[in-house]
């Protein structure tokens, strides 16, 4: 019954559909089809499905960003510390730290750990920070 289009209809022609967070009309923060938000929240599967979902979307600014030769020939640890960046970030900050992209196109990962750290985002992160750029030195 869950997937029955006539319902389906129904209850998004009731609902709405948005794919932002909105107050509903009892101050309930709510998203998608009147999930509501404040008091439900999500399941763990609904988490897992959108960090699943995210860290696609990172990887992909990833390609985009360093190319997809020089991205595929890094060690999956420096991957994961570029795509944690992406995750974090998104394209147009992470676009921002152009010594290190050229650093990375270069294949220069010791310079481009240090560009990470000079940066806001590592006075931002702290920690994070100093993990990626070692992740990134390898």
């Amino acid at each position: 019954m869950e997937n029955d289009p006539t319902l389906i209809r129904l209850i998004e022609d009731h609902e709405g559909r948005r794919s932002h967070i909105y107050t509903d009309t009892v101050g309930k923060l709510t998203i998608g089809v009147g999930r509501n938000l404040t008091d439900r929240g999500l399941s763990d599967d609904e988490i897992d499905y959108l960090l699943a979902n995210d860290i696609k979307i990172a990887k992909s600014i990833c390609i985009d960003l360093f190319g997809d030769a020089v991205f595929r020939q890094a060690s999956a640890m420096r991957q994961h510390a570029l795509i944690s960046m992406a995750f974090n970030m998104g394209k147009p900050r992470l676009d921002g730290f152009v010594k290190m992209i050229a650093a990375i196109k270069a294949g220069d990962w010791d310079r481009a750990a240090d560009e990470a750290l000079n940066s806001r985002w590592a006075s931002q992160t702290g920690r994070r920070a100093v993990e990626i750029a070692d992740m990134l030195r390898g």
